[in-house]
């Protein structure tokens, strides 16, 4: 049967008309992104990933970002605007959990879906889920490769801690103890920074997760005990500042540092010996993950389910060194660098 010119006429702005409805659709879902800071290499990417796509996926984003981190107020102003916004979903990668949960359940309340990256909430279902490093995990990684890489020589280091604020968030501390778990150190209180009584701690001080912090922290624990010759660092900005720290009083030599980020800069940190080792993250992955399970969530209301086991979706993290240990699993520099951001 042949359809008159009439009917394929009609046809025609009925398929167009169909089109364009399904377009409107998925460019009638609004998204966010709220990050720690817009300085951050690592909060860079994870910006770019929910850029880039949200774009491919049609929805509409908007970014928001404290000054530095910590910057609550910041994040909460970011929130309600996005509750204002009709926003379908929030990703927040929050700056402290305890202070931004009740801004979060508004969202919640609201109708948008909030997936937390790479901070948990305390408990984790405050957001409706999480996309996050195995933070635990990056910080013993990098414990047990210090830890062996020393040998016999572990039983007298000297250890500088470098966490991120005196809020103790999730990530700070789930770092901070992972390290110690994988370096043999009794943690005592899990969630509590600097509880532990083991002789080899120096002690611990604060960065704000930036060079300027960490090489302040550096310069107060070398007062402490010059003969540092471990340094565990929240991120890989502290870790440049605490080297930068070091070599101005001729110790780079002396110690070892270890981070986690995983970015193109501290990765080749690792490969010119500023870093020994450091866990890789992937901010990108967290970030687009994201973006997909809005769209999902705008379509037909599915929340993201948890990797087996975690109260979190897990987006994967290596170590990555240049000299390997036994029984310390890791990648080569080389392999960092083609799987590094920034």
């Amino acid at each position: 049967m042949q359809l008159s010119k009439t009917a394929l006429s009609a046809l025609g702005v009925l398929t167009m008309t169909l089109a364009s409805a399904s377009l409107a659709s998925a460019q009638d879902i609004k998204a966010c992104l709220i990050t720690k800071t817009d300085s951050n290499p690592f909060f860079v990417k994870m910006k770019e990933g929910a850029t880039a796509k949200a774009g491919e996926l049609g929805i509409s984003l908007s970014t928001f970002a404290g000054k530095i981190d910590g910057d609550v107020e910041s994040q909460v102003a970011g929130v309600e605007t996005c509750i204002a916004d009709g926003a379908k979903g929030i990703l927040i990668t929050p700056s402290d959990p305890a202070a931004l949960t009740p801004v979060i359940e508004k969202a919640k309340a609201s109708g948008a879906l909030v997936i937390a990256l790479d901070t948990p909430f305390e408990p984790a279902d405050i957001a409706h889920a999480t996309f996050a490093t195995d933070n635990f995990k990056a910080g013993e990684l990098i414990g047990q490769w210090i830890k062996a890489r020393l040998g016999d020589d572990a039983a007298n280091a000297k250890i500088a801690l470098l966490d991120l604020s005196a809020a103790e968030v999730s990530v700070d501390y789930l770092r901070d103890q992972g390290f110690m778990t994988g370096f043999g150190i009794d943690t005592k209180n899990p969630t509590d920074i600097g509880d532990e009584d083991d002789p080899r701690i120096v002690g611990h001080d604060v960065t704000s997760g930036n060079e300027e912090g960490g090489r302040q922290a550096m310069e107060n624990l070398l007062q402490k005990d010059p003969g540092v010759n471990v340094v565990y660092t929240i991120n890989e900005p502290a870790a440049a500042g605490a080297y930068e720290a070091l070599k101005a009083v001729g110790l780079e030599g002396q110690a070892t540092i270890v981070s986690v980020d995983g970015g193109c800069p501290g990765v080749q940190n690792v490969k010119d010996g500023v870093i020994g080792a450091t866990s890789q993250q992937y901010p990108l992955l967290m970030a687009s993950l994201g973006i997909e399970a809005i769209k999902k969530y705008a379509e037909d209301g599915t929340i993201p389910e948890p990797s087996p086991g975690l109260d979190f979706f897990n987006t994967g993290v290596n170590l990555v060194t240049a000299e390997p240990v036994d029984g310390v699993p890791s990648i080569s520099v080389e392999e960092g660098l083609e799987r590094c951001w920034g």
